[in-house]
């Protein structure tokens, strides 16, 4: 087969996306974006229902956020789209069994697990990772079994990132702030009895490094049942950080360090439950109680220095001190998962690539690709994975310009769906999604929330069925 051939009316360039977050929505957009070739898009998620991290990790109560969904439902409109929700690379349908129907294979599979912190007692009981408990709250399928003891007073959770702002916001956040938005109802159920009253929120570096946004941390400051509290000695610009911004002056980062410092002035108390930043220090280790779960989280003391290149980095003290926690999680950076055939890097929880392209032994794989937190590792904001995804395009057309592509044996819709069909008969379909998604809008009526949610796979597949 000619690659001049592909991307015909009657040979159209054949695609299959793996993962349907919006990585995968941005390259399929990319590539139906092409003038000069015709291109098929086959979307494959393990999961029932699309948008990935939209839908199972953005925080219930930032419902505008969740509205770029509608971008993706265009994109999901163009009649060479189609998706096979419920179907998992490696149990359902192989890699080889994707080669033999598409020109190529994209995996935007995402940064699915926490990165430990690698302290002695962290696999102590109510010791947990933050994803897991956002899944959880989020309704995520995986993780609706989960339990988290929030019967305990305190709670530390480690790291200022936007997923550990998330955590610490939802367990301060009043029953009248939750209802009103997507959390799962079993999770809203056990926040809604829960005895928290203090949380912590531990950073190893300065303010000025926190990686949360202004934004966030004005938001954390106007909860109705929550006081925000930062000791003034963490709130305090150390002499690095101020070399730092005098060589590298932000706006951006004044306006943080002004807000943290205003929450430091003010001591604000008198609420029934209280979130504390900490900044410059470091878990050491998770101390265990009698029941054997943890009891308090050993800090150490850190400072900021400058390094050779100008940057900031912390470096430990001789100083210690203990916080009381029942309950930890931390939030520290997360790493992808091995795919079944597809090469992977254990230490940098990433595919190796090359602007996409996929590398076996550092040279290209012909026809497979990544793109997303797969492909870069954990960085950047939704939208920051539009242009990641229009990169690899770039290189997929290439690459097709070249005859650089798989050799499928069956490359028509009608085949892949063929092979679907035998292999995953619960398959759900785009369609299937619309249905269930206005069964979940429907189910909220008459209640001040957006949707609610079908939490398992099992739920989700038997609405279909009497549907339809």
């Amino acid at each position: 087969m000619s690659s001049n051939t592909i991307g015909t009316e009657s040979n159209p360039l054949r695609v299959a996306i793996v993962g349907s977050g919006p990585t995968g929505f941005y390259t399929a957009e990319h590539l139906f974006k092409q003038k000069d070739r015709v291109v098929e898009v086959d979307l494959y998620e393990r999961l029932p229902t699309p948008f990935g991290l939209v839908r199972g990790g953005v925080a219930p109560d930032h419902q505008k956020i969740k509205s770029v969904t509608k971008a993706y439902d265009r994109i999901a409109a163009n009649p060479r789209f189609r998706y096979y929700g419920n179907v998992e690379l490696g149990g359902d349908a192989s890699l080889e069994d994707l080669k033999r129907h598409y020109h190529q294979i994209v995996f935007t599979v995402g940064a699915q697990i926490d990165r430990s912190m690698d302290i002695p007692g962290e696999d102590l009981k109510r010791s947990h990772a933050a994803t897991e408990f956002v899944a959880w709250y989020n309704g995520h399928p995986d993780y609706r079994n989960r339990e988290f003891d929030l019967q305990q007073e305190t709670v530390a959770v480690v790291g200022v990132g936007n997923v550990a702002v998330d955590v610490c916001r939802i367990l301060c956040r009043s029953h009248e702030e939750l209802e009103k938005t997507d959390i799962a109802d079993y999770a809203l159920e056990q926040l809604v009895a829960s005895k928290v009253k203090k949380v912590y929120m531990l950073g190893r570096r300065g303010p000025a490094q926190a990686a949360f946004t202004n934004p966030e941390i004005k938001e954390l400051g106007e909860m109705e049942v929550a006081d925000i509290q930062v000791p003034e000695e963490d709130a305090a610009i150390d002499d690095a950080t101020r070399k730092f911004l005098e060589a590298n002056p932000d706006t951006g980062t004044d306006r943080k360090i002004e807000i943290l410092q205003q929450y430091a002035r003010e001591k604000r108390s008198g609420k029934p439950k209280t979130l504390i930043l900490r900044f410059l220090v470091s878990p050491v280790e998770l101390l265990a109680g009698a029941d054997g779960g943890v009891r308090a989280v050993k800090l150490m003391k850190n400072e900021l220095y400058l390094d050779s290149k100008g940057g900031i980095k912390p470096k430990a003290t001789s100083v210690f001190e203990e916080i009381p926690a029942g309950l930890v999680f931390r939030s520290v950076g997360y790493k992808g998962v091995a795919l079944p055939g597809v090469p992977f890097r254990e230490d940098w929880g990433v595919i190796p690539n090359e602007k996409g392209r996929v590398l076996e032994s550092g040279q290209p794989l012909p026809g497979v690709y990544c793109a997303g937190w797969i492909k870069r590792g954990p960085t950047g904001v939704i939208g920051t994975n539009k242009p990641d995804a229009l990169e690899t395009v770039e290189s997929m057309l290439e690459d097709v310009g070249k005859g650089q592509h798989l050799d499928p044996k069956s490359p028509s819709a009608s085949a892949a769906e063929g092979m679907v069909r035998r292999k995953k008969p619960s398959f759900v379909s785009y369609e299937d999604w619309k249905k269930l998604d206005a069964l979940e809008i429907e189910r909220a009526k008459g209640t001040e929330r957006p949707r609610l949610k079908f939490t398992s796979v099992e739920e989700m597949l038997s609405a279909l069925r009497k549907g339809s």
